[in-house]
């Protein structure tokens, strides 16, 4: 997957969470949740974006690092709503969880490459 693909990724991500979020249902203690998790997922799409406009490959390679913890955290959020046995569309929750999780791992193993090439 090339850059670009990948940004079109990270940014149906953020888009998919922001229309899930919309069919959730509404009370006070879910604007935290959702404000965390939306937060979180367009910052995967943001971020990415940015570290692709790196100044460097060490630029790159911090910016990197912000969007495998932004994923991770989106994952954290989506599995918070599942535990919570939150009204939701239980099918989409598992799709965001599965893209979460696969954004997390694509993440860390460039992560982990770009490291062992000593940038």
């Amino acid at each position: 997957m090339n850059k670009e693909e990948l940004k079109n990724r990270t940014k149906k991500f953020a888009v998919r969470v922001f229309k899930f979020l919309l069919s959730i249902e509404k009370c006070k203690e879910m604007e935290v949740i959702n404000f965390q998790l939306l937060k979180s997922s367009s910052s995967v799409a943001a971020n990415y974006r940015a570290a692709c406009r790196g100044k460097s490959s060490a630029d790159f390679l911090n910016k990197l690092k912000v969007v495998d913890e932004e994923a991770d955290e989106s994952l954290f959020w989506l599995e918070f709503i599942e535990e919570l046995k939150i009204k939701c569309d239980l099918i989409e929750l598992k799709a965001l969880m599965i893209e979460a999780n696969e954004l997390v791992s694509i993440f860390s193993a460039s992560i982990k490459t770009l490291k062992s090439k000593n940038i």
